[in-house]
């Protein structure tokens, strides 16, 4: 019998499970292949910030394939259980069966681990969408954005994802819907003192993270975000919040390395990787374009007495002048415009020179393009679109003007803008000052509307045609050849200077 007692005391006075001071430590302790980056370790300060201040709103963004999912919907709520086991979460992502699929990770581990974690599943209240601790009022419950939380009290709330892709993000219909089921639905579910976490991969300035920052205005939600590449901005207060020196790239679970990372890069769009994975979408320019191009402020022509404009060194080898026309149907109220451009390349740069946009109909069309020609009569090659009023119009001017070139689009407007919009952002698309050219202030309006709803594109397709034809697919060998040194342009009175 004493032996009995002893055995009983023993196991009454056994030291209590461990209960680790991170989701991190606990996630080691249950798995030894986890990896505790920088990130990791950030994410550990912020979740044991959020589920120890009352009424906390932390959210985080950070590049795809990071791990962020790992740590914040799966080891974070089993950690929150092991403290609080009364704590009822909610996990919610863009579709139902995610957040399922997250609930039934947390419910695996606890039964494969409830000898370390002293926890367990009631056998009655244990499906992958919604289960409870036994002998406590705690658990999970998941469930999709839109979907009904009705009679569901949440001590501790999870956002996880909520926007699919880049259609639903950028959707109008699919952005209201989540902000609704955010506003109306989720936190009406929410206990006093229940923090919020919401973790993602930036999509648009408009999707659900963004949505709730602009209705922000006091400044409750703490914001983290963790760029791939580091990229200080001290202007706008902003450092490195691993620490990173600025071009530093993120270390993940994963293990990318610095060139996976700048191949990754090079694949991704301007645009994407400023959202996906810089976790900072633009409303300016619409991310497929610079909300600052590179600018020139003197003229890189000569203006006659005549009204003909001519350009020095149009001899070199390294440089060619272009006309590209974008052509509409008709010019009624509310159509399309027709742009008309003039382009200069010089070596592996294209310089904007002249612009005409307006509603014209095909007499007027043709007008224009005469005049253009006039007024530039060194850009001989003059690419057309060969669609809408384009075959008649070349049709009409074949006796008229030499070298007009039939230009067969290739994908949609935004692939095409997409496939030169890295040389805007490398300055190799430089544009006019106002005083010089007043229209180009149009387009640099319709370069920020781009890819963002903006109500036309005239200008961008006219454009992209041109510097696809120049710069990506030249026609003429030279084409790709290196420019000069831009000393020899100075002497010509050009002066650049890059935003």
């Amino acid at each position: 019998m004493s032996l009995d007692w002893a055995e009983a005391a023993a196991r009454h006075f056994e030291p209590p499970k461990p209960q680790w001071d991170t989701p991190g430590d606990m996630a080691v302790a249950l798995d030894h292949r986890t990896n505790q980056t920088g990130l990791m370790r950030l994410f550990d300060e912020a979740l044991v910030w959020a589920f120890n201040t009352p009424d906390a709103r932390l959210m985080i963004s950070c590049p795809p394939q990071s791990g962020k999912s790992q740590r914040v919907s799966r080891r974070f709520p089993l950690w929150v259980l092991t403290q609080r086991p009364d704590t009822r979460v909610t996990i919610a992502s863009y579709e139902t069966g995610v957040a399922r699929r997250w609930g039934r990770a947390v419910r695996d581990d606890i039964r494969m681990h409830q000898d370390v974690l002293d926890i367990n599943i009631r056998q009655d209240v244990s499906a992958q969408s919604e289960w409870t601790l036994e002998g406590h009022e705690g658990g999970v419950f998941t469930a999709g954005i839109g979907s009904a939380l009705t009679g569901r009290p949440s001590e501790l709330m999870i956002i996880d994802d909520p926007h699919k892709n880049r259609d639903e993000a950028d959707s109008p219909i699919y952005q209201e819907r989540a902000w609704e089921w955010w506003s109306s639905t989720a936190l009406t579910r929410l206990a006093p003192g229940a923090p919020v976490v919401i973790t993602a991969t930036r999509w648009s300035s408009a999707d659900l993270l963004g949505k709730i920052l602009a209705n922000d205005p006091a400044g409750k939600w703490r914001v983290i975000n963790v760029p791939a590449q580091a990229d200080h901005r001290p202007e706008l207060g902003e450092t490195d919040p691993l620490g990173r020196e600025p071009g530093e790239w993120l270390t993940t679970t994963r293990g990318m390395t610095p060139e996976q990372w700048e191949e990754r890069k090079r694949e991704t769009s301007p645009r994407d990787w400023a959202a996906l994975y810089q976790g900072r979408p633009s409303p300016e320019e619409g991310g497929v374009f610079p909300a600052e191009w590179a600018r020139y402020s003197q003229p890189m022509w000569i203006e006659h007495d005549n009204g003909v404009r001519t350009v020095p060194g149009l001899h070199r080898l390294d440089t060619e002048l272009a006309q590209s026309w974008d052509l509409t149907f008709s010019d009624t109220k509310g159509s399309d415009y027709v742009v008309g451009q003039v382009w200069l390349r010089v070596g592996v740069k294209v310089y904007l020179l002249d612009q005409v946009r307006a509603r014209m109909n095909f007499t007027a069309t043709c007008e224009a393009m005469k005049a253009m020609r006039a007024r530039w009569p060194e850009a001989v090659q003059t690419f057309v679109e060969n669609r809408a009023n384009g075959p008649a119009v070349m049709n009409a001017l074949a006796q008229q003007i030499n070298g007009l070139i039939p230009v067969e689009p290739e994908g949609s407007k935004m692939a095409r803008a997409s496939a030169v919009s890295p040389f805007a952002f490398s300055g190799d698309i430089v544009l006019p000052t106002s005083d010089l050219l007043p229209s180009v202030g149009e387009f640099l309006e319709e370069a920020k509307g781009f890819g963002a709803g903006g109500a036309h594109d005239d200008m961008i397709d006219a454009m992209s045609q041109c510097v696809n034809l120049l710069l990506l697919n030249p026609l003429t060998e030279d084409a790709s050849g290196q420019a000069e040194e831009f000393d020899e342009i100075d002497e010509l009175g050009w002066s650049i200077f890059p935003h």
